[in-house]
């Protein structure tokens, strides 16, 4: 008898050792939250900034990206991106683009004469990087959140943005 509990024991053991806490479904990988701050677009660096990720990411991951536009009241405005901005007649002024590769992302500003663009949209910006993985696109388990909506992507992802990854 004391064999068979055992035996039932360290069958129990391996079964629950191979489990793990994966509440965002992929197994692997986790929903995560980066900042950069202090971003400056200048000409010098063709008014673009590269972050790397380390470690890369998976092919099958999604990447948004979001611009603090304001703080009302405390509360920060995130923007997603692209996020373009125009002249009172209509026509483009400049926007903020992103594309990213499974080792970095390169955040940048596309316009006509970007050297203009008032200096409070150009330098000591800050983006925050969400990395969702590859697995919730193909779960169809449940509905997408608006992305344009940071909060309504965090709350669906559980992410704790109140320990935000500072990547600079």
């Amino acid at each position: 008898m004391k064999k068979i509990l055992t035996l039932f024991a360290v069958a129990g053991l391996l079964a629950f050792s191979s489990c793990s806490d994966d509440n965002n479904g992929d197994g692997d990988t986790i929903s995560e939250v980066f900042e950069v701050s202090g971003v400056n677009f200048t000409s010098a660096n063709s008014f673009s900034t590269l972050v790397d990720l380390n470690p890369s990411i998976y092919d099958s991951d999604v990447i948004l990206v979001y611009r603090l536009s304001a703080v009302d009241n405390g509360r920060d405005i995130w923007k997603l991106l692209p996020d373009t901005y125009f002249f009172a007649d209509g026509t483009r002024n400049f926007s903020y683009e992103f594309d990213f590769s499974q080792d970095d992302i390169n955040i940048f500003m596309d316009g006509n004469d970007l050297g203009t663009v008032a200096a409070g949209f150009r330098t000591n910006q800050v983006f925050r990087i969400v990395i969702v993985p590859g697995a919730f696109s193909t779960t169809g388990k449940s509905v997408k959140p608006d992305y344009s909506d940071y909060n309504a992507v965090i709350a669906k992802y559980n992410i704790d943005d109140t320990n935000v990854k500072k990547l600079n």
